[in-house]
């Protein structure tokens, strides 16, 4: 389903089988009055339609509160359906986002399979906004469905957008980049561990990678072993897989030699701990240990359509931790790529590893600027939940560019403190590094970790471990 754009005022007119309009919880006209939802769009005729039921009181707008009517009065669609934002002085795009994915997930659930939808008219410019409803609606038509025998395909067939200006157009287009590219990183992170298996990876990237016009290259164990990578090739020893090593490069022309950002993902395609081996309960989840590096491979699908005038490169280290008489053990000691040795404590330690080779060769491979992303630590999770992933940013300047798009994105990151005390506990009798700092501050010292592998180079680590899921 790709959305097409209408620049049409006249929404009554469109023929449509769901008309979708967004509503907010309006302030009380009058001190002491209660609160009225109200429709964000002008049009006459789309508010007498609605007018009975906001009038009722039983649709208050809420976050994602829906109402559904049939044969809407002068108007050409089938059914009106209402989609809440909440209180109108708080409304933005990420609830805007999240109301256009709550009323796809409604159509979907009743069979109806197309739907035209009017752009809030005061929310936000017209670009912004389209971006968001695409955005919402496409993430809301994926489903992980895909190994039942009797799936059928209910998808969404056709989305239009109504209103707005000739901006909006540039809105849609972004919003069905971003999305499908999401999208795209979603399916990989929920296949199967026995299906997506680090050579697996590899050629899917390939062929994403063919169609979106981006250079890749894929590598196993005779290239990790020519170029050093000792602590990569120390967490794959212990499986059957193969590893692979993806190098990604979207280089458009007439750029000036300068910023090179260089994103490097941990794919872990299963992670069992090796013969740190992890509890059961849950270890089937563990397919996910790789949705580091599924996220650096949508965001580069994103990079290759929306075109933006700076080079990137991308390195994805992807392995299984597996337990076998091969697998490396606690108290090994790995040599990394930089040179650096690493005493193993914790064989479930096993991301920041191969992360520290990444880093290293993104560097090697003329990366000015790093951002690594990676279910890196449960740690992350005990700390901030499954609503923000957690952030660390070696510069100011790094950070504030990130944040701002945040604002962009509607995700949600929250900073953590680097500090070099943390790294105290990190440091081994017998090499350079731990590989794991203990129970305390665990995501902050895995952070630290990765830091000396970065080095003086700007960095962006993000900890997805308790929202990648």
């Amino acid at each position: 389903m790709t959305p097409t754009f209408v620049h049409l005022q006249d929404a009554a007119a469109q023929p449509a089988e769901v008309l979708l309009v967004f509503a907010a919880d309006a302030a009380p006209s009058e001190p002491g009055s209660e609160p009225r939802p109200e429709l964000l769009a002008a049009d006459l005729a789309l508010r007498s339609a609605a007018a009975a039921v906001l009038a009722s009181g039983e649709y208050k707008a809420a976050q994602n509160e829906l109402v559904l009517l049939h044969a809407p009065a002068g108007l050409a669609a089938k059914r009106l359906l209402l989609s809440g934002l909440g209180k109108q002085g708080s409304a933005d795009l990420r609830k805007l986002r999240r109301a256009a994915g709550a009323a796809v997930r409604y159509s979907k659930a009743r069979g109806l399979r197309s739907l035209a939808a009017v752009l809030p008219e005061t929310l936000a410019p017209a670009a912004a906004a389209a971006r968001a409803v695409v955005e919402g609606a496409i993430l809301a038509d994926w489903d992980p469905d895909m190994y039942k025998s009797d799936r059928k395909d209910g998808s969404l067939e056709a989305l239009t957008l109504l209103g707005g200006d000739a901006a909006a157009e540039q809105g849609v287009r972004e919003g069905t980049a971003m999305a499908q590219s999401q999208n795209f990183a979603r399916t990989l992170v929920h296949e199967p561990g026995n299906v997506l298996t680090p050579t697996v990876l590899g050629e899917r990237t390939a062929a994403m990678c063919a169609e979106v016009g981006l250079a890749c290259e894929v590598y196993s164990t005779a290239k990790l072993e020519e170029l050093g990578m000792g602590a990569f090739l120390g967490v794959a020893q212990g499986s059957d897989e193969p590893p692979a090593l993806i190098v990604i490069r979207y280089e458009p022309e007439n750029v000036p030699e300068g910023v090179t950002l260089g994103l490097v993902g941990k794919a872990i395609t299963f992670d069992t701990g090796g013969i740190s081996i992890k509890p059961a309960d849950g270890m089937d989840k563990m397919k996910y240990d790789m949705a580091g590096g599924a996220a650096m491979l949508g965001a580069m699908r994103a990079i290759a359509l929306l075109k933006p005038e700076v080079r990137v490169l991308s390195v994805i280290c992807s392995a299984e931790n597996m337990p076998s008489g091969r697998a490396y053990r606690p108290g090994d000691v790995l040599r990394a790529m930089s040179g650096k040795t690493i005493e193993i404590i914790n064989t479930d330690a096993e991301g920041r590893l191969v992360l520290a080779d990444g880093l290293h060769y993104a560097k090697q491979l003329g990366a000015t600027h790093l951002i690594d992303a990676a279910t890196l630590t449960g740690a992350i999770s005990v700390a901030l939940g499954h609503h923000n992933a957690g952030a660390y940013a070696s510069d100011e300047e790094s950070w504030r560019k990130f944040a701002d798009g945040l604002l962009v994105s509607g995700e949600g990151f929250w900073r953590m403190p680097l500090g070099e005390e943390y790294l105290e506990q990190m440091r081994s009798q017998i090499a350079d590094l731990l590989n794991a700092g203990g129970r305390y501050g665990g995501s902050v010292t895995a952070a630290m970790f990765l830091k000396e592998f970065a080095g003086q180079t700007p960095w962006i680590h993000l900890d997805i471990a308790g929202t990648a899921w």
